[in-house]
């Protein structure tokens, strides 16, 4: 059996490859992913929003290349 790794996206991107990494990772699509994460930021503040995905970014692995 295959574990499930958690990676930052390399094709399913618009900034960092996050949101992407996270849908593959959750078996759902990014774009959703992308929907939720901006309703949360307007509801919650915009730039701890922004500092956050920038957190994410810089911990969560990039995609190894196939």
């Amino acid at each position: 059996m295959e574990t499930k790794k958690l990676y930052r996206s390399r094709t399913d991107r618009m900034i960092g490859g996050v949101c992407g990494g996270l849908g593959k990772y959750l078996s759902l699509d990014g774009t959703v992913l992308r929907l939720i994460a901006v309703v949360l930021m307007l509801l919650t503040g915009i730039v701890p929003g922004v500092i956050a995905y920038l957190v994410v970014m810089l911990i969560m692995p990039l995609e190894p290349e196939a």
